[in-house]
């Protein structure tokens, strides 16, 4: 059972995560049904006798083989093409955070705040406490109220990062001199981990990402108490 789930998709905590689930759902019942009829045609041609000396062509098969194909692939594009706009889309944000990708630690910095910003590092294992996860844990967590829409503006000092967290269906890389930005809706509370994307050095896989989702009026505490 554990090992199944390490293959499958997270749980979503966002309708980003949400409509890419559909579509890989969508799309894998696509491929199972052609490798199940490719399958039974392959076995059927290698187990019967059936022969036809005479056969020089077969206009309806391969229209029918042409046309087929087509009607599959747009079928998986324009649902793609939909996503891609979905995802690209940044919709009058409440809140705009900037995550700088450093060897090999993140740091935080909430525009809408004159004086919030912090860095976030990993959690040694000689450190942690019993309900920390090892390798995943950090100090400083990045925190954000649900049900609200975030801008993620994302960038780096050294090499390329990548900003990923699999639950929210976030992915954006992080490039020297240039801003990339994302955006997200959080519907549940709760903890996300994620991890640096990109291979960025020696210590890439040590530099986890620590998302905390509370109630929009905790948020204001936490603001008013991290600003003082």
């Amino acid at each position: 059972m554990s090992t199944w789930k390490t293959i499958l998709l997270q749980d979503s905590a966002s309708p980003l995560m949400e409509q890419l689930m559909y579509f890989h759902d969508h799309t894998l019942t696509i491929l199972i049904v052609i490798t199940i009829l490719v399958s039974q045609m392959l076995v059927s041609m290698l187990f019967n006798k059936f022969i036809h000396r005479y056969l020089l062509e077969g206009q309806i098969i391969e229209t029918i083989w042409t046309i087929l194909p087509a009607i599959t692939l747009i079928l998986i594009a324009l649902p793609s093409l939909r996503l891609l706009y979905i995802l690209d889309e940044i919709n009058n944000p409440m809140i705009s955070i900037k995550a700088i990708g450093h060897q090999w630690y993140w740091s935080y910095e909430y525009s809408d705040y004159k004086t919030l910003e912090f860095d976030s590092y990993m959690i040694p294992t000689n450190e942690l406490k019993p309900f920390n996860f090892r390798l995943l844990d950090v100090d400083n967590r990045m925190v954000v109220p649900f049900m609200t829409q975030i801008r993620m503006i994302v960038s780096a000092a050294d090499v390329i990062h990548s900003w990923t967290i699999p639950s929210l269906g976030v992915k954006i890389d992080g490039t020297p001199g240039r801003l990339n930005q994302t955006s997200f809706n959080i519907n549940r509370t709760g903890l996300f981990y994620g991890q640096c994307s990109e291979i960025c050095g020696a210590n890439h896989s040590f530099m986890p990402i620590v998302l905390e989702s509370i109630s929009p009026d905790y948020f204001m505490k936490w603001i008013i108490s991290m600003s003082k």
